[in-house]
C-alpha cells in the first residue's frame, strides 16, 4: 500500500508566522499545502483571502491545494488561481452549475476538485467525473479545525473509491477532518490516497513536523 500524500492544513498553523510555517512544512516532507478558505457565510468562519495566498506563494514550490468554502464560489476562482492555487476544490452547494465551475477551473490551468460534506451524497459526482482531478471527502462538518473524525466516513471512502475505479478516473481521493495517525491507516485502506491534517501535523511545533508527517505516512 503506497504512502498517502500528506497535505497539512495551514488553518492549524501560527498565523503570525505563515511564511515560516510554509517553509517548515516544505522542509519536513509535506506533499501539498492545504489552504482552507472560509467566507463566514457558507461556513461559520472567515480565514484566508487571495492576497494572503499570493504572499505565501514565494515561500515554497509545493502545490497549493485551495479548498474554497465560499458561496457563490465562481467569482473567486480567477483570483485564487492568479494568487498561486494549483488545485481548486469546490462544494456542489456553493454554486448552481457545478459542471461549469469545474470546467472554468480547468480553463484557468488549475486542477479541479469536488468536496463532499458528510451529508452530501456521492451521486453528485456521476455526471462531472470526467472533469474531476480530486475528490475531497469531509470527515467533519466544515468550518472549524480540531473536530473529531466521523467514523462512517470510512464507508464513504470505500464507495467513492469504487465509483472512481469503475469510471476509470485517476482523480485523487482526499480526506479532511480529524485525521490522525490513529485513523490514517484506515482511511488509506478504504481507498484514500491523500490526507489533510491540521492538529496532527502542527502539534509540537516546527521541530516535530517531520516526525508528525512521517507518522501519518507510515500509519
Amino acid at each position: 500500500m503506497a504512502a498517502p500524500l500528506i497535505c497539512p492544513s495551514i488553518l492549524a498553523s501560527d498565523f503570525a508566522m505563515l511564511g515560516e510555517e510554509i517553509r517548515a512544512l516544505d522542509a519536513a516532507g509535506a506533499d501539498w499545502i492545504h489552504v482552507d478558505v472560509m467566507d463566514g457565510h457558507f461556513v461559520p468562519n472567515i480565514t484566508i483571502g487571495p492576497d494572503v495566498v499570493k504572499a505565501l506563494r514565494p515561500h515554497t514550490r509545493l502545490p497549493f491545494d485551495v479548498h474554497l468554502m465560499v458561496a457563490p464560489v465562481d467569482p473567486w476562482l480567477e483570483a485564487y488561481r492568479e494568487a498561486g492555487a494549483d488545485i481548486l476544490t469546490v462544494h456542489p452547494e456553493s454554486g448552481p452549475h457545478l459542471h461549469r465551475t469545474l470546467g472554468r477551473i480547468r480553463q484557468l490551468g488549475a486542477k479541479a476538485g469536488v468536496v463532499l460534506n458528510p451529508g452530501t451524497p456521492l451521486n453528485v459526482l456521476e455526471d462531472v467525473i470526467d472533469l474531476v482531478d480530486l475528490v475531497l471527502l469531509m470527515s467533519v462538518n466544515p468550518g472549524f479545525g480540531g473536530q473529531s473524525f466521523i467514523g462512517t466516513t470510512l464507508r464513504k471512502i470505500e464507495r467513492t473509491r469504487a465509483l472512481l475505479d469503475a469510471a476509470g478516473s485517476k482523480a485523487h481521493l482526499q480526506v479532511d477532518g480529524g485525521v490522525t495517525a490513529a485513523n490514517a491507516g484506515a482511511c488509506v485502506s478504504a481507498g484514500a490516497d491523500a490526507l489533510v491534517a491540521g492538529t496532527a501535523v502542527f502539534r509540537g511545533g516546527p521541530s516535530a513536523y517531520a516526525a508528525n508527517i512521517q507518522a501519518l505516512k507510515s500509519a
